[in-house]
């Protein structure tokens, strides 16, 4: 919830295999107020309609702007807008998405750049008894299909989740916290929103104790496919198990790096991962990555070594759930997500003239090649 990240991405099937070039990425923060208010929306605060209503438009307002900046590193050319949105509330009640909802009015997007927007991109998985996330086994099915197996894809965003690609199934889940109780721990403990650099946790020690109590959660012995948000993983969380355990500033912050890393790894462990390539905000954190490495006895790489920006790859794989939905093809993995069938997802909000979109594709992708391309 710091900010939008936005990327611009050239798209082109060619048969089953669908190139995508990388022209440019940034990230947009919120600003100060609008990111106060988002962190108090979120449960267990309580959310009127009248803050809900002012928030989806204030939200769809800054995409508006953030897609401004997008189509800047697209030198002014662009088909359409993919928005993800920004999840206030995932519904999850025993063991299944009931639920989920994300703000960022669309109408916004269209109206400030003339272009189609496609949106609303898990709400569909969810009607067809999937868990709407994680959405990013589309893209780490087809980008990592002709890796050595099987291999893990993992993004450590707030929550962290792996794709399982070459395995005996497919398989894709939310394995528990990524950085959300780090995020919320360092702003307790400095006012920062979040560990930079891991430079807290490297000045402290792992409590068991601690470690013990958050392993316990029920949520880790749970059978994917499965997901999880901050709705479960949130400040009443994080005070339910200090209560418990007398902590100092920097061991707290070292024991929850150590569970990111831990839950991460049985993950992996379970999956008989051969390699892993992570992403998301947490690959910046020294100490999280060094965690996982010890964990692990394979080699964990960072997605840029394999030609993926990892600071953009979630916008990226935003890109490319709108271009399938654009061409008329499935954007789900219904093995990852528990969906009863592929289903094309999300809702399209026309721009400036009709709607015209491409004849659909004649075959879905079945290999992503990512082509060299401006990554700043």
């Amino acid at each position: 919830m710091d900010g939008v990240d936005v990327a611009a991405a050239e798209l082109r099937l060619d048969g089953d295999v669908l190139e995508l070039r990388p022209l440019g990425s940034t990230t947009v923060a919120y600003p100060p107020d609008l990111h106060r208010d988002l962190l108090a929306a979120l449960p267990p605060a309580p959310c009127s309609a009248a803050e809900l209503c002012r928030l989806d438009t204030l939200v769809g307002q800054h995409f508006a702007t953030a897609a401004g900046v997008g189509l800047e590193l697209a030198d002014g050319r662009a088909d359409f807008v993919a928005s993800l949105g920004q999840t206030l509330y995932h519904w999850v009640q025993d063991g299944r998405a009931r639920g989920t909802l994300q703000i960022g009015q669309p109408a916004w997007i269209a109206e400030a750049t003339g272009l189609p927007v496609v949106s609303d991109l898990r709400a569909r998985d969810v009607a067809a008894g999937g868990h709407g996330a994680p959405l990013a086994g589309v893209l780490d099915a087809l980008w990592l299909a002709d890796e050595p197996g099987p291999g893990v894809a993992l993004n450590i965003g707030g929550i962290a989740n792996i794709t399982v690609v070459g395995g005996a199934r497919p398989l894709a889940y939310d394995t528990g916290p990524g950085n959300a109780l780090i995020d919320l721990a360092a702003a307790r403990v400095s006012g920062q929103p979040q560990d930079t650099d891991g430079a807290i946790a490297a000045g402290g020690t792992v409590r068991a104790d601690l470690l013990d109590v958050l392993l316990a959660d029920e949520y880790y012995r749970l059978p994917p496919p499965k997901s999880t948000g901050k709705e479960r993983f949130n400040v009443a969380y994080l005070d339910r198990a200090l209560a418990q355990v007398d902590i100092a500033d920097a061991d707290l912050l070292a024991t929850l790096t150590e569970l990111t890393a831990h839950t991460v790894a049985d993950a992996c462990r379970a999956a008989g991962a051969v390699r892993v390539v992570a992403s998301g905000g947490g690959v910046r954190n020294p100490v999280l990555l060094a965690a996982l490495r010890r964990l692990l006895e394979v080699p964990v790489l960072v997605s840029d070594e394999l030609g993926l920006p990892s600071d953009s790859k979630e916008a990226l794989l935003t890109a490319l759930l709108g271009f399938l939905t654009w061409h008329g093809t499935s954007g789900n993995t219904p093995g990852t997500t528990g969906a009863a069938g592929p289903r094309l997802l999300g809702s399209i909000t026309p721009g400036a003239g009709p709607l015209r979109l491409p004849a659909p594709a004649v075959h879905p992708p079945t290999r992503l090649r990512v082509q060299p391309g401006d990554t700043a």
